[in-house]
């Protein structure tokens, strides 16, 4: 922790001096605007840039410096998207912050001077991808080191944020470490590993949106294009890590949407997505004659972890006003939560012909007791009314899902019903997903969970055991006991092991 802050108090001066190169010559109280002797003949000597590997040369003498933007011959990048459709969209933000900053794109890692891989942490098999990638970049940084020719890597996005520490110093590989909400520090953090100082920013926003960045579509000519409205997630859903690693909701101003939505039209794209993680949860509070609207209703039947809010411009303006741009352009919406599929939403859905009458309502099972557990705020019986409502008001809609399988607890039974909603319901398209066990997920009903004395959470089962204290009986362990437990596998946050006995704090001190 001490090597960690030093490494954030080094950030102070550094980016001073980085962002403001004039600066320094002209901080010595004046000396150069009174040359005396024979300082007056030495031609200009170095600034701090020819000190800075990578940095911009200074001009040559009587040439002007460089407008801010312009590139610079900062080094060659190299982008790797995983997961998510955001992440691409994530992706194209980082390449027109680093584009602007004077970086240049290649195509190939053997030749970059800086890889990024954009990470998804929604289940562990896309954690364990990274690793592993990881692992040949490991090599190709090595053969880098012995030509001379050092290669930073980055992790950006929802792995960074929630494996921060452990990607630092896991073999010491990686040089830089973005969360979501980080992307306008990427040049900076550069700068700083280009020092050898290992950097990170994984701070969480209220507010940012990245509206004014105007995303560098990675498919030049493509025909279909996806645009961000809003970030993050409120749902607090027991099995997802999104709200943890994307923050809180925050919607971009409709202005800025619009903009580039009708910059994709003249462009010549016929398809255009919009995004987010609650998509239809978009509450635009920009515009302050907006903010005292009433909320809109939810579906009926289905409720929410937080507070009713308030205020806003809200989905159903903003897809009026989209589908307005280009009759001839398709509009398309992910992903949505089931609970703010208001009337006006599927009426408008209804009523034009270029929003396509295509719906992800992500049902996640036909249970309603793993449902509560999964905390969704709705029964399968209101999941079901919400269906039959909608195809009433959109005929000949097409309805596609999300489902976990394997969820905490969940029996046979509660499977079957999972099975027969995708019977009842006829999906034109299934997503289904076996549960990945992880942490901030939700331990197994089997098992038990305390911490040691370093403040580690540690999972045990909930099993019969001996008494240290000489009672032949088993016992259960009970909240509030001590139990002694070995230790057989272990993730970045959390202890798994088999239990050994119940003892007390006394009686474990001893042992030791």
């Amino acid at each position: 922790m001490r090597a960690w802050a030093r490494t954030l108090r080094a950030a102070g001066p550094f980016r001073w001096a980085a962002a403001r190169p004039v600066a320094v010559r002209a901080a010595h109280r004046g000396q150069s605007e009174r040359p005396q002797g024979r300082r007056a003949e030495l031609p200009s000597g170095p600034d701090l840039r020819h000190f800075l590997r990578g940095a911009a040369a200074p001009p040559p003498a009587g040439e002007p410096e460089p407008e801010p933007g312009s590139t610079s011959g900062l080094g060659k990048v190299y982008l790797e998207t995983y997961g998510c459709q955001m992440n691409v969209n994530d992706t194209e933000i980082a390449w027109a912050i680093l584009q602007k900053s004077g970086y240049t794109r290649t195509k190939e890692a053997d030749e970059a001077d800086v890889i990024l891989l954009v990470t998804c942490s929604v289940r562990d098999k896309a954690e364990q991808t990274i690793w592993n990638r990881l692992q040949h970049l490991k090599a190709l940084k090595a053969r880098r080191h012995q030509a001379c020719l050092p290669l930073r890597i980055g992790i950006l996005g929802c792995m960074a944020e929630r494996l921060k520490e452990e990607i630092l110093h896991r073999e010491k590989l990686v040089d830089i470490v973005a969360g979501p909400d980080a992307y306008r520090d990427l040049p900076r953090l550069l700068a700083m590993a280009e020092s050898g100082q290992q950097a990170a920013n994984v701070l969480l926003s209220l507010d940012e949106t990245y509206a004014d960045i105007l995303p560098v579509q990675t498919s030049a000519g493509g025909k279909t294009a996806f645009v961000s409205i809003m970030r993050g997630c409120d749902n607090m859903c027991s099995y997802c890590i999104v709200p943890f690693t994307r923050g809180r909701e925050r919607s971009r101003p409709i202005a800025s949407i619009l903009q580039e939505v009708k910059m994709l039209s003249d462009q010549g794209v016929k398809e255009v997505t919009l995004l987010g993680q609650n998509v239809n949860s978009f509450r635009d509070m920009s515009e302050v004659q907006f903010q005292s609207a009433a909320a809109p209703v939810l579906s009926r039947g289905f409720s929410t972890v937080y507070k009713t809010k308030p205020g806003g411009l809200r989905f159903a303006h903003l897809l009026d006003q989209v589908s307005r741009i280009d009759p001839e352009m398709r509009i398309r919406f992910t992903s949505p939560h089931p609970k703010d599929f208001p009337d006006e939403v599927l009426q408008l859905i209804q009523e034009r012909h270029n929003i396509c009458k295509q719906l992800h309502l992500p049902a996640q099972s036909g249970s309603t007791r793993v449902l509560e557990a999964m905390r969704r705020g709705y029964t399968r019986e209101a999941y079901l009314e919400l269906v039959q409502h909608v195809r009433n008001t959109i005929p000949g809609v097409s309805l596609s899902s999300d489902f976990i399988a394997g969820f905490c607890g969940e029996t046979e039974e509660d499977h079957q019903q999972t099975v027969s909603l995708l019977r009842e319901v006829r999906y034109s398209i299934g997503f289904l997903f076996a549960y990945s066990m992880r942490q901030p997920s939700k331990r197994s009903a089997s098992e038990l969970c305390g911490r040691n004395d370093g403040n580690i959470k540690v999972i045990f089962p909930d099993a019969d055991t001996e008494d240290a204290g000489g009672c032949k009986a088993l016992v259960r362990a009970q909240p509030g006991d001590y139990v002694l437990v070995k230790v057989t596998s272990a993730s970045s946050q959390t202890l798994k092991g088999v239990l050994l006995c119940r003892t007390t704090l006394s009686r474990s001190a001893a042992c030791h």
